[in-house]
């Protein structure tokens, strides 16, 4: 970058809008598992869409890579500058622009952070669905640039089927202004579907309408104990009839994770007084006067498929059931080195794939321990091993890609995904060529050389050109 690129990058950003302070700048090299880290020497902070603009506009011009950044809790390196690009941050753009109870709509800027879109919705007496463990951190712009999913999908869909409208800058600094609240819209190609889930390589998003829907006024949860991933398959069907389609997350938790929680997390107990192979977290929510509860006690109580369960009878209750769920992932941090995999099949295929790729695994790396969790009413599970009982955790994080690449040929001959909700970025770029047809790559490519002809939007990331 040469001093006057920098000069001008610094002005388009505005005041307070950049920094090169390392201390300043380090917080968004690294991401939370320090599985990643890059270098960056230019943090740049807009406040404003115009801003952006200008930013990218200089960019473009300058041949300057940059790295559009939300709140850091990305999972696969889509995120981190590896390259020494400018980082670009929208923390700063974290405004609440519009309600309209009407249209049942919120528009927000990007850097709000999704549980500030929660209360932004709650105040209206509305309610904006997309939950995940990140919320307080998140930011509605990167859920939205990599697709979230989260706990309530089997309800109420991924993170693109809550947007309404966005508004993106592209490359060369043009604002796409496609914010509307239109629930029906046919002129042509739904252009805003391009840049959800494209984790920041074909445009910026600085905006985004998003879809609220009546406040959920009962709830029922259920932590409830089943034998098997089939019986917790079999058990969906049934509370999905028994409910009338009111289940909103059907979560599936192995023993050692709930071991895992109960030993790392303080204040966690197991709700139950006799362990269980397997445990679903159940969900289910109304707008209207139901009593879900009382549905609840008697779908569970007549099933064959629970050994045991407990319904929560208080928010603090539904709060303790849900931080089991929530903190797995931390407390298998805590237990020690992990290999993760977020990975989709068919509902139905769940229990032959877990058992066929455990049994894979076993074979390859003895001893490593599966923690299978997450979210098994859309399919999306969270395909984790823990470094075996007094293992070394450099020899085992250096099977990485040999792991990933037995678990992942397997969940293909299962018609799966090899990326469910966490995205692609750098950790599974090379690995897209094995699973995607050319045709698939060969669009793909073409969008990103029509829309970022410079290839300075989060080059290297999801796809090389």
């Amino acid at each position: 970058m040469t001093p006057e690129t920098l000069a001008r990058l610094k002005a388009a950003a505005g005041s307070n809008g950049f920094s090169e302070d390392p201390a300043e700048i380090a917080p968004h090299l690294e991401e939370w598992r320090s599985k990643y880290k890059g270098r960056s020497s230019l943090l740049l902070k807009p406040a404003t869409t115009a801003a952006v603009s200008a930013v990218l506009a200089v960019c473009n011009e300058a041949n300057t890579a940059v790295v559009p950044q939300g709140g850091n809790t990305g999972l696969v390196g889509a995120q981190i500058p590896f390259d020494g690009e400018v980082v670009l941050s929208l923390a700063r753009m974290n405004k609440v622009r519009a309600v309209d109870r009407d249209a049942h709509a919120l528009t927000v800027e990007a850097g709000v952070i999704l549980a500030s879109v929660h209360k932004a919705a709650a105040d209206t007496g509305l309610y904006f669905p997309l939950s995940l463990a990140a919320e307080g951190s998140a930011t509605i712009g990167g859920n939205l640039s990599t697709n979230a999913g989260g706990v309530a999908v089997l309800r109420y869909g991924m993170a693109r089927d809550l947007v309404l409208g966005l508004e993106v800058v592209l490359a060369d600094g043009r604002v796409l202004d496609l914010l509307r609240t239109l629930r029906k819209d046919n002129t042509g190609y739904d252009l805003k579907q391009l840049f959800i889930g494209a984790e920041g390589t074909l445009g910026v998003i600085t905006a985004a309408t998003l879809k609220l829907f009546p406040k959920p006024a009962h709830r029922a949860t259920a932590f409830v104990a089943i034998p098997s991933p089939e019986a917790a398959v079999k058990l969906l069907r049934e509370m999905q009839e028994s409910t009338g389609g009111l289940i909103s997350a059907f979560e599936i938790m192995p023993r050692i994770g709930i071991e895992f929680v109960t030993a790392h997390i303080p204040a966690a107990r197991d709700p139950l007084p006799n362990p269980s192979p397997w445990y679903v977290l159940i969900e289910a929510t109304s707008a209207a006067n139901f009593d879900l509860t009382t549905l609840f006690e008697a779908a569970l109580g007549e099933s064959p498929l629970v050994t045991d369960a407990v319904i929560a009878s208080s928010d603090a209750q539904r709060e303790t059931l849900w931080a089991l769920r929530e903190n797995m992932s931390e407390a298998q941090k805590r237990e020690g080195a992990s290999i993760k995999h977020d990975v989709s099949v068919p509902v139905g295929a769940i229990p032959a794939f877990l058992e066929k790729a455990m049994a894979a695994v076993a074979k390859v790396l003895p001893g490593a321990r599966p923690v299978s969790f997450g979210h098994i009413g859309d399919g999306n599970i969270h395909f984790n091993f823990s470094v075996p009982k007094d293992g070394d955790p450099e020899a085992f994080l250096a099977r990485w890609e040999e792991i990933q690449r037995v678990v992942h040929d397997t969940v293909y001959e299962f018609h799966g995904s090899i990326s469910a909700e966490h995205g692609i970025g750098i950790q599974k770029r090379d690995q897209l060529p094995r699973y995607k047809s050319a045709a698939e790559l060969d669009v793909m490519r073409a969008l990103k050389r029509m829309l970022d002809p410079n290839n300075i939007l989060n080059p290297g990331k999801m796809i090389v050109v």
